[in-house]
């Protein structure tokens, strides 16, 4: 079973900055495209950010000025660092792979992780 282990959630004041960390096995982060989800209380699950191994990126417009999403090959893992933290960023975050037409497309990825939260108070 192919284990995503995520790492860096919390809790937060608005305007905080957080960084995720998400570690993969070597051949599945070899030829992914990474990226990361947001599930808020009460709506659907959300692509935030999405990165290929070459470094092609995709990003919510709702996050897209704050967040940055970035790849390390060498160590298999995944940041998104995201600034400018607000309430309605609040939701557990999950890390996922998968092609980029599994990712991007069709919102359905290969592989999750468990999910880490991250809360943003007021």
């Amino acid at each position: 079973q192919v284990q995503l282990v995520e790492s860096g959630g919390g809790l937060l004041q608005a305007e905080a900055s957080l960084r995720l960390s998400c570690a993969a096995p070597g051949i599945i982060f070899s030829i992914s495209t990474m990226a990361w989800y947001l599930h808020a209380p009460g709506k659907q699950r959300e692509l935030v950010a999405a990165i290929t191994y070459g470094g092609t990126r995709n990003y919510s417009d709702s996050v897209k000025d704050r967040f940055t999403i970035s790849r390390d090959n060498a160590k298999n893992t995944v940041y998104p660092q995201m600034n400018s933290l607000k309430p309605e960023d609040t939701a557990v975050y999950y890390c996922a792979a998968g092609s980029w037409r599994t990712i991007v497309v069709r919102t359905n990825p290969d592989y999750w992780g468990q999910g880490t939260q991250v809360t943003v108070s007021s």
